[in-house]
């Protein structure tokens, strides 16, 4: 099924006088036009934040595992589109194949309402389910081998509570030998942790805690740590990023270029609670990260990870990459047509609303299919309690080219101090295939339409 969209190209001489109120109902309105992992991310979010009456038995406790739930961002995973909070069915394309998340509401048949703590902690550190089935290290019990048992019991309790969902998520999708979960137990020999959580003595209390979020619950690493064939951590490269499914989870070291090394520890508080701060906004998976967890933390937690994450080493830098003239050339001039409008003309942007793409360092990764994802697609930021209007930024498949993404991409990464790798043309028109984006084209036809109106199709 094709959509269309009659566009009217104004005369010039009024562009000026609607561009303000044109834009400003943009803002408002485009989110509806982009497709969302949940239409009222607050609306799930709630859940997390509901208040739990005193005269509830055990209030302390349910309170404490609501919020672990939260820390631990399990309504990213467990959240499929147009379904129910925790009742899973969310898939995951891995490497391996596909994997569908699991039911975690109150359900005692389909969900785990009737599983014991013991149960419960067995998969949380062993990653061994109510059946004593090996679980898929998709869900993240590597890390949450870290988590206290007193932590895990609270988790469980407050999980029983929530509303049962009668769902079964459908069968995974993964190729032989992974197909077999046997095939998990020698991963574990290889790659789950054999210690249990402790404290480093060499390091403060916050400090303390903030590894225990990161490492723990937070589980940051699974996504911001490159992986190796077979699925496991490259422990030498922690939190250097990696890629992720479509998008990339950028590098959380000291590095000034490209990781954290240039913001305070201020600059990541802000983030974690708001999504936004003068350096970046969080979209793509991590705008979901800051709606379901690190928005709904305490200040205090939101410190804590802060100062473990400016603790840790920068990541080996790269020598700087000098594009040919035509390249840079053709992408100022495409940056200028449909980027400056919001990110100006120097690329300072407007901080927290339209990130500055000078010094930014989610641009400069080494791999940019995080930059080519949101110009072929357009992004989200992800929602708060203090920011509760989800901005977009509309995707530009329909109107450019492969070649005119990668151009401008190239442009960005090399422009206003920042310096990182040309991307090929060809590349883009991989991940336009993967994102289901190559059908959508851009046409003007004069028709039966008045001079200068311009029709987009593409397909749905």
């Amino acid at each position: 099924m094709y959509r269309r969209v009659t566009l009217r190209v104004l005369p010039s001489s009024q562009v000026g006088s609607f561009f303000l109120a044109g834009f400003l109902w943009f803002v408002q309105d485009a989110v509806a036009a982009l497709p969302s992992h949940d239409p009222s991310p607050l609306t799930a979010a709630a859940l997390l934040t509901a208040s739990i009456p005193d005269a509830t038995p055990d209030a302390a406790v349910l309170r404490r595992g609501q919020y672990l739930v939260a820390a631990g961002d399990c309504m990213s995973c467990h959240l499929r589109p147009g379904g129910a909070p925790l009742a899973g069915g969310l898939r995951l394309d891995t490497p391996f194949g596909v994997i569908y998340t699991p039911n975690i509401t109150s359900d005692p048949t389909t969900g785990i309402g009737s599983w014991t703590a013991e149960q419960f902690y067995r998969a949380m550190h062993d990653g061994i389910d109510n059946e004593g089935e090996n679980l898929y290290p998709a869900f993240p019990y590597p890390w949450f081998r870290n988590v206290s048992r007193a932590d895990d019991d609270a988790m469980l309790a407050y999980l029983k509570t929530t509303p049962a969902v009668a769902y079964t998520p459908p069968d995974n999708e993964l190729k032989f030998p992974m197909n077999r979960r046997v095939v998990v137990k020698f991963w574990n020999m290889l790659f789950l942790p054999s210690k249990e959580w402790q404290d480093d003595p060499a390091h403060a209390p916050l400090w303390n805690r903030g590894a225990y979020l990161v490492q723990g619950l937070g589980h940051c690493a699974e996504c911001h740590t490159p992986k190796n064939w077979l699925g496991g951590d490259k422990s030498a490269e922690a939190l250097h990023g990696a890629r992720f499914g479509a998008w990339v989870a950028p590098d959380l070291t000291g590095n000034t270029r490209t990781g954290l090394g240039s913001w305070t520890g201020d600059d990541i508080a802000e983030y974690l609670a708001n999504g936004r701060n003068t350096h970046a906004g969080a979209g793509g998976p991590m705008g979901e990260v800051v709606t379901y967890s690190t928005s709904l933390l305490s200040d205090a937690d939101r410190q804590a990870v802060a100062v473990y994450l400016m603790g840790q080493a920068a990541s080996p830098d790269v020598a700087p990459v000098v594009p040919d003239g035509g390249t840079m050339k053709r992408g100022a001039a495409i940056y200028e047509d449909v980027c400056s409008a919001c990110h100006l003309a120097d690329g300072i942007g407007q901080p927290r609303l339209f990130p500055p793409l000078g010094s930014n360092a989610s641009v400069q990764q080494a791999d940019a299919t995080g930059v080519e994802h949101v110009i072929l697609a357009g992004s989200r930021l992800g929602t708060s309690p203090s920011r509760r209007s989800p901005l977009t930024m509309p995707g530009f498949a329909w109107k450019l080219t492969d070649q005119q993404i990668a151009d401008v991409a190239t442009y960005l990464r090399n422009s206003w101090g920042n310096h990182a790798a040309v991307v090929p043309a060809n590349e883009v028109g991989r991940l336009r295939r993967d994102l289901g984006l190559e059908n959508i084209r851009y046409t003007v036809n004069s028709g039966d339409r008045e001079p200068g109106e311009a029709e987009v199709t593409g397909a749905r």
